[in-house]
């Protein structure tokens, strides 16, 4: 896990404001510490997930965070919630057509700030989802 200090000095470096802001509420939370690192890193670390992989690694009634991109391809067809840094726009069309609850991740920071039930897709070095860290207090 990457030390709050060294998040900030990777989030000087970001050009996108709601991105930075979306670091620094991260950071102020122990619960999604590790989201702010994850985001903090550079741009080509980020993960992308498709709806089949998420559909695959979450269970019905779960908060799935992923700290990246939520792609079509496939379908979903568990009842989750998503918060990830960006939708596709076929994906946000597929997940409405589904009925499955999304927002951004910095909406559910400021809604849940503990962190709780949360589980975290995270991604191997070339950025395909691999383990997940489930951070319930």
């Amino acid at each position: 896990m990457k030390s709050k200090s060294k998040i900030d000095r990777q989030s000087l470096r970001k050009g996108n404001l709601e991105l930075v802001e979306t670091i620094r509420l991260a950071k102020k939370n122990e619960g999604w510490l590790s989201v702010a690192g994850a985001l903090s890193g550079p741009r080509r670390n980020r993960m992308s997930i498709n709806l089949d992989k998420l559909n695959t690694e979450s269970a019905d009634g779960e908060k799935v965070i992923v700290p990246g991109k939520v792609l079509s391809v496939g379908d979903i067809s568990k009842k989750i919630k998503i918060s990830a840094l960006n939708f596709s726009d076929s994906a946000k069309r597929k997940l409405k057509e589904a009925k499955v609850d999304f927002n951004f991740i910095i909406d559910e920071i400021k809604s849940n700030p503990s962190g709780e039930g949360i589980k975290v897709i995270k991604a191997d070095q070339r950025g395909s989802a691999l383990s997940k860290g489930n951070f319930n207090k």
